[in-house]
């Protein structure tokens, strides 16, 4: 079935173009054009027109980072639970994802990583792309809420075991570049085709200089849990600004990274080297009292998550489309705002014809309007969510 949703602003996640119209036919984007060119179009009785009144039209987002939602995630993970966290997901304009675990036992990892398998092309929202492993070869020294049990050496062996229990659908991993045997495992990564991160990590900026050697070129939240700029050793933070070759995650919630240095963020690197992520946890956008994340108890104060027992930050609760928000807020245009959002976590994941609003391309399509609320939602060219009730 054909639907074109006109009479829109069209961010194709490179550039911004007024009085739009776009075609969604099946899974995939068939035609975008004007809205003149909308108006002399032959449309069948059988196709739908869709006015979206100008609000705007997108690529679904992509958030690479998100351990839970709405009280599903993947602690304490069940099949049942990723396919509900799917279906919240595509509510807030979130159309693919890859469900982030923290480090734990083999056994427990080895579980959580088969229920998501299994949930893999069974969803009713998002798309869940594969899995990211946020540990559990990372540094004691930049734990940040992750259990130091749970943190482990560099063990290759491990590593097959669950490459071998993902069935192949590990895509990206966070690791300490410091670590020894570090090198073997990012030659090892490089071959499976997984994405390296540099995070939780408390690198030397020589350290992080032999990681990009060896293929670590992404980052994990920018700014929290790695090592810190300093003019005699620029550390994690500072290899991240000073080399064009290293493209970094950041947080957007005006929280874990001040709205201020998504300037210096924006001189530094260029709009196609930031990854918006979310880093949400399970109980974001939960307003109950008894919250937990990671087996600890957690408080929403000051705008994200606290451990309740020491008031450390543990995570977010940030959405995507408020991190869009938050992003022009601090300063980017829309444009890149998307780029960070979409385009750019699509191709440094390398997710093939997912990212851009192109001919040819998924559809996977998220209309807001200029209060950045949420409208329409298509995954894959189905209908998953809809607020525009005359529809």
């Amino acid at each position: 079935m054909r639907i074109c949703l006109h009479n829109g602003t069209l961010l194709n996640g490179f550039s911004q173009m007024e009085n739009c119209a776009i075609v969604i036919n099946d899974g995939t984007i068939e035609d975008v054009f004007s809205e003149e060119r909308f108006r002399q179009h032959e449309f069948s009785s059988k196709d739908t027109l869709i006015d979206v009144k100008g609000s705007y039209i997108a690529p679904g987002f992509i958030d690479t980072h998100i351990h839970g939602f709405k009280g599903h995630g993947t602690d304490f993970c069940t099949t049942e639970g990723i396919l509900k966290m799917s279906q919240d997901l595509a509510a807030y304009g979130v159309t693919a994802f890859n469900p982030t675990m923290y480090p734990a036992s083999e056994e427990n990892m080895v579980a959580t990583i088969q229920a998501i398998v299994k949930a893999m092309g069974h969803e009713q929202g998002a798309r869940i792309m594969g899995i990211h492993l946020e540990g559990p070869f990372i540094s004691s020294e930049k734990l940040g809420v992750q259990r130091p049990e749970t943190v482990k050496n560099v063990d290759l062996a491990l590593l097959e075991r669950l490459w071998q229990a993902s069935e192949g659908h590990i895509v990206n991993m966070t690791v300490a570049p410091e670590l020894k045997n570090m090198r073997q495992l990012a030659l090892s990564c490089r071959k499976k085709g997984i994405v390296l991160q540099a995070g939780h990590t408390d690198a030397a900026y020589e350290n992080m200089v032999e990681g990009m050697q060896a293929g670590i070129f992404h980052s994990t939240h920018l700014f929290n849990a790695m090592s810190q700029l300093h003019h005699r050793n620029p550390g994690a933070v500072g290899a991240v600004l000073i080399h064009s070759e290293m493209t970094c995650e950041v947080i957007a919630d005006g929280v874990h990274v001040h709205r201020d240095l998504f300037k210096l963020l924006q001189k530094d690197k260029t709009a196609d080297q930031i990854v918006l992520v979310t880093d949400a946890l399970t109980p974001t956008e939960l307003f109950n009292t008894n919250l937990y994340a990671n087996g600890e108890e957690v408080e929403f104060t000051g705008g994200c998550f606290h451990r309740k027992s020491d008031g450390v930050i543990a995570g977010s609760a940030l959405t995507m489309i408020r991190g869009v928000k938050n992003l022009v807020d601090f300063g980017f245009s829309l444009t890149d705002a998307i780029k960070c959002a979409c385009g750019n976590p699509a191709r440094i994941m390398n997710y093939r014809n997912k990212g851009f609003l192109i001919p040819g391309y998924d559809s996977d399509v998220v209309v807001f309007d200029r209060n950045f609320e949420i409208g329409l939602v298509f995954v894959c060219g189905k209908m998953k969510f809809n607020r525009m009730t005359e529809i």
